[in-house]
Order: C-alpha cells, then sequence, then structure tokens
C-alpha cells in the first residue's frame, strides 16, 4: 500500500467523529512502535481510550499533519519534523510545567526536537536481511544498492523522500542532506540500476506483511529495531537481522508531541506525560529492543540492554553518522519526482 494511500485512510480515520460522551485521543505513530499495555494502563487510570493511526513513511504523515481538518491529538514525528510542523504551528510548545516527565531528558536531547516535543526513541539506519536466504551478512551499502543477482526480485526499498537516499548517497559519499541538482541526479542513476532487484518500494514492516509478495522479500533498507518487529510478524526468533554499512550512516531521532488542533489538550498532555515518564519509557524501549533518551528510563533499564551494541549503537559507528537536516522545497520535489518514477517502474514489472 502506497504511502499517499496510507494517508488518505488515515485522514479518514482522524475525521471521524468520537462518541460524544467519551474521550479518545488519536495518537498518530508507525505500526508497532509503543508496547499495547502502556495505552491500555492509561486507559485503566484515566478511562480515555487512545487510537492509533499508522503510516509507513514520514511523507504520509506528513500529508496528515499538513491536513487542517486531521483529528491528531498526538504524533511521533522526525526531529526535522518536530521543528518544521511546531514553526508551523501545528505542533504545541512544549511546556516543561505542564509535562514533569521533560526533567528526565538532557536539553542535548530535548533541543533536537526543536521545542516542539521530547525523544520518544533513536536509532540508525541500515540493511535488514533474511539470514536464512542471505548467508553472509552485508557489510557495505553496495550490497543493498547493487546486488548480486540471486537477489534480483528481492529487496524491499522506501518511498520516503528522505530515508529513501540514505543508501546511495552514502554510497557516493555524499551527504545525506544534499540538495543540489547534480548529486540527486548521481543518486538517482544509483537507484534506477538498483530497481530491476526491487520487489517493493513499500516499507518493510508493511510489505512484509503482503500476502503477495512477503515471504519474497529477502533484503531491506530499514531502521534498527525493524529486525525484531519483522521477526515477531513471521513468527522467527533470530530470522531477520541488522546491520550497519561500514560506509555509515543516518543517525535519527523520532519525536512525541502535542496537537496544537487537539480538541482534548489537557487528555493529550496527560497521555505525553505518561508515554515519556521513566516507568513507561524505559518499558517502551525494553519491549521494542530501542534505546530511550531518558535518563531516568535509561537507569531502568538491565544491564544487558545497555550495553547490547545492536541497541545502543556503538560509539564508533556513531561517528561515522550524519543527521538529518531540513532540506529546500526544491529537493525534497526532486526526490518525490525520483521516488515517483523509480516505484512506477516498479509497478510495471
Amino acid at each position: 500500500m502506497r504511502g499517499a494511500l496510507l494517508a488518505a485512510v488515515s485522514l479518514t480515520a482522524l475525521t471521524a467523529a468520537a462518541p460524544a460522551h467519551a474521550i479518545t485521543l488519536n495518537l498518530l505513530i508507525w505500526e508497532a512502535y509503543i508496547e499495547g499495555s502502556i495505552l491500555e494502563d492509561f486507559k485503566a487510570k484515566t478511562g480515555i481510550e487512545v487510537h492509533q493511526t499508522y503510516y509507513d513513511s514520514g511523507d504520509a504523515r506528513d500529508e496528515i499533519l499538513s491536513d487542517p481538518n486531521s483529528n491528531v491529538d498526538l504524533v511521533v514525528t522526525s526531529e526535522n519534523g518536530a521543528k518544521l510542523y511546531g514553526n508551523r504551528g501545528v505542533l504545541l510548545p512544549l511546556d516543561p510545567a505542564a509535562v514533569p516527565s521533560a526533567a528526565d531528558y538532557p536539553e542535548s536531547w530535548t533541543r533536537r526536537c526543536g521545542g516542539y516535543g521530547l525523544p520518544y526513541l533513536w536509532g540508525t539506519m541500515g540493511i535488514l536481511y533474511r539470514s536464512d536466504k542471505v548467508t553472509a551478512a552485508p557489510s557495505s551499502w553496495s550490497d543493498l544498492m547493487a546486488p548480486d543477482e540471486p537477489l534480483r526480485g528481492h529487496i524491499a526499498m522506501y518511498d520516503d523522500h528522505a530515508e529513501a537516499f540514505v543508501a546511495p548517497l552514502m554510497l557516493l559519499g555524499k551527504s545525506v542532506n544534499a540538495n543540489d541538482n547534480e548529486t540527486l541526479k548521481q543518486a538517482y542513476e544509483v537507484m534506477k540500476a538498483q530497481s530491476p532487484y526491487v520487489l517493493t518500494y513499500d516499507y518493510i514492516i508493511t510489505s512484509i506483511q503482503s500476502p503477495e509478495h512477503g515471504q519474497d522479500i529477502y533484503m531491506a533498507l530499514g531502521y534498527s529495531g525493524d529486525q525484531h518487529v519483522l521477526n515477531e510478524k513471521v513468527s522467527a526468533p533470530g530470522l531477520w537481522r541488522y546491520v550497519v554499512p561500514k560506509e555509515g550512516t543516518l543517525s535519527w531521532l523520532d519525536c512525541i508531541a502535542v496537537s496544537e488542533r487537539s480538541q482534548n489538550r489537557e487528555a493529550a498532555l496527560k497521555l505525553f506525560d505518561f508515554i515519556t515518564n521513566a516507568e513507561n519509557a524505559a518499558r517502551n524501549a525494553q519491549s521494542l529492543n530501542m534505546p530511550t533518551a531518558s535518563t531516568a528510563a535509561l537507569a531502568l533499564l538491565p544491564e544487558e540492554m545497555r550495553s547490547n551494541p545492536e541497541i545502543y549503537t556503538a560509539p564508533e559507528i556513531l561517528a561515522r553518522s550524519q543527521f538529518q537536516e531540513e532540506l529546500t522545497v526544491q529537493s525534497v520535489q526532486a526526490r518525490r519526482r525520483i521516488i515517483s518514477s523509480l516505484a512506477q517502474f516498479s509497478d510495471a514489472r
């Protein structure tokens, strides 16, 4: 399912009116990106229902956030998205007095959310692979972008204008935030050469659930932590694995924020504080096998998790990482045209 279609479905769900006698908060989030018991406990404590609406790309999420009629109360977005939509008046400025858990997050982390939210989870981008089909672990972005012949028709990429370009730009030794046409043209040539090997441009968590081709995906572009979700989806622990290529990667941060348009702001702030408090941030991180930026939550995690380099990325990898910056409008438009053309090639095949 393409991101635009998902956005359209999500908009329908988000604009549906909740029953007048009950409060239902709408949380816009990636699929399988929060420990379900946290929301169940919040309902038991407050009586407030939380409805999750999933997106499977940043573009789909941004389409929803840009719609003034979408009934979003809270959103998990990228650090760039937090700053962009905060500056546009879509997200509520963070008030530490209204969110006690904010005290648990170092200023070096919170400033990356632009003053409009708190860090949710963080990690890297890399290569996901099925260990029964790809016996030699990938070590370079070239293993994904210029794959061996047995991987023809078995790769899942990603139709997001930012993350889709991480692999080709890192392989070219360029900035993942490149805006100039010449660099984007070079990236396009790498992506075009790879396209015959690509089965789908849908996000791996979405595409793995497709009865049509889920079993035919052997390698994918994805995020750290995705391997755990994939293994749960296919009920095969350890089948999917994750590596960060030697050329380096994107170090990403997701922020959680309250919508300025929320019709239930007080309830939304309660949920915001509930999700980000030390106990629940630790529970969420442990359930998803992903790192938290909360110092109080970190102290609650078992030592084997805190010392696991698959979760808390090794310093030498972070040293080779780049961070997202806001792209120019022209760059975003060019990137979206490239992704659209590649997806059309895929659909035609």
